[in-house]
């Protein structure tokens, strides 16, 4: 397992900052109409805001839309059809807004009642921004065994670009990790299997207990 890749793998990680937007909602009609407008940036930041700030903390939080629309606007029925977003099915934040779109429109037109319904006065919904910094560590690495040992002493900052901010936000297709496995060692077997994990399902250290242990497989095959 020391073959060495056709590429080496350097491991970035990245800085985040929250900027406000300006843009507020107070009824779903006002909602529906942001979710359109805001930058990708900001849908990025209401639908993946838990992972980047309790990294440590139980997976699978409802997002920010849905959280918002229970409890501000008392829509539980809207709330439970955002929350169940699959976001790991979506490879760019335009799909991801779309299907969010989709689920206000839909339950606006089922429900014209709920167009009347706003939140009380300083509860609205403020839209945010995410922006990443993406800075290159120090490691980079030409075999699986390197990777490996990176793997286990890199930042869950550097994890969570290249898991989550490659594939979605850049709009990889795939992870970063899978990616280099699969072209630069030709580990498609490891690759697939990181791959098919749902990563919004781990804490961060578990998610990079899981990697770890695949690779190592790999390692002692």
């Amino acid at each position: 397992m020391d073959k060495k890749a056709k590429g080496s793998f350097r491991f970035y990680t990245r800085y985040m900052l929250s900027e406000l937007t300006g843009e507020r909602a107070s009824d779903l009609e006002g909602l529906l109409r942001l979710v359109r407008k805001v930058p990708d940036a900001s849908i990025y930041h209401h639908t993946h805001r838990y992972l980047q700030q309790h990294q440590y903390l139980s997976p699978e939080p409802p997002n920010d839309f849905a959280y918002w629309v229970g409890e501000a606007i008392g829509e539980d029925g809207l709330a439970e059809r955002l929350a169940s977003i699959d976001t790991v099915r979506f490879s760019s934040i335009s799909r991801l807004r779309n299907e969010i779109e989709l689920a206000i429109e839909k339950y606006l037109k089922e429900d014209p009642d709920s167009r009347t319904r706003r939140c009380h006065a300083g509860e609205e919904f403020n839209f945010i921004k995410a922006i990443s910094f993406i800075i290159p560590t120090e490691h980079e690495v030409d075999t699986l065994r390197e990777f490996l040992e990176v793997l286990k002493i890199i930042t869950i900052e550097s994890i969570y670009f290249h898991i989550f901010e490659a594939r979605l936000r850049l709009e990889r297709g795939q992870n970063d990790f899978s990616l280099w496995l699969e072209t630069s060692l030709g580990e498609e077997k490891a690759a697939r299997r990181i791959s098919r994990l749902d990563p919004y399902t781990y804490t961060m250290e578990d998610l990079r207990k899981t990697i770890i242990g695949i690779v190592e497989e790999r390692t002692k095959g």
